[in-house]
């Protein structure tokens, strides 16, 4: 079997500066996440976001993202700031996300250490167009720097993104174990809340691409199969 060539997309999340907008695209980041989950340190209002989407390159995604927002309040962002993808964190149920017209990414708490049931994941939430496995849960926030136990990553069957305690010191061995479509990093790659270091963020994206150059989706694909 030939070698696929492999690619993680990659999401910076909680940006709250243009420079780090401008910064994080220079370096070939796919999406960027803008925080209006209520009493988060990263929270923006509407307008601040819409002023930080202005500092994105083309092609890169504005996601929006909140954790049991209202729904009225869910509106009037999307109609602000135009996002091109939305991500849910709460208790949010499929009919509440898909109910504002753009795409949406749904959260998964992995917090608890408990295995997850995959179908139960993609049942609940049909019409996400991926679900991103994070280390909230069993009592922990997101955004907290902490990560989960990958090896409880579910295999289901749309694009994954792994989130919860990231950097540039654990991004390669994460993206081996798990073979996401994409990792989401926050913390760290921040030298405060919401500030990012420009050079975490550069070392972050070199550690991903290192470990594309690395990773055997061809030899996992296979060793699935023989697991049945």
């Amino acid at each position: 079997m030939s070698r696929t060539l492999y690619r993680t997309r990659i999401k910076f999340c909680g940006l709250t500066r243009a420079g780090d907008v401008r910064l994080a695209s220079e370096l070939g980041v796919d999406a960027i996440g803008f925080m209006f989950a209520h009493g988060s340190p990263r929270q923006l209002h509407h307008a601040e976001a819409r002023a930080l989407r202005q500092a994105l390159a083309p092609l890169v995604d504005a996601v929006a993202v909140f954790r049991d927002n209202p729904a009225d309040e869910v509106r009037e962002i999307v109609k602000q700031v135009r996002p091109s993808l939305l991500q849910f964190h709460g208790d949010e149920d499929d009919a509440f996300c898909r109910g504002f017209g753009v795409p949406y990414i749904k959260a998964v708490p992995m917090g608890s250490g408990a295995p997850v049931d995959p179908r139960a994941i993609e049942g609940g939430h049909p019409a996400a167009i991926a679900f991103l496995f994070d280390s909230h849960g069993g009592g922990h926030t997101g955004g907290s720097g902490r990560t989960f136990d990958w090896a409880q990553l579910p295999r289901i069957g749309k694009p994954a993104l792994v989130s919860g305690g990231l950097h540039a010191g654990n991004v390669f061995d994460a993206i081996l174990a798990t073979l996401p479509w994409g990792v989401d990093a926050s913390t760290g790659i921040e030298s405060a809340p919401g500030i990012k270091d420009g050079e975490r963020m550069r070392a972050f994206v070199e550690e991903v691409r290192r470990a594309d150059c690395h990773a055997d989706p061809d030899k996992d694909a296979v060793a699935r199969e023989a697991a049945r």
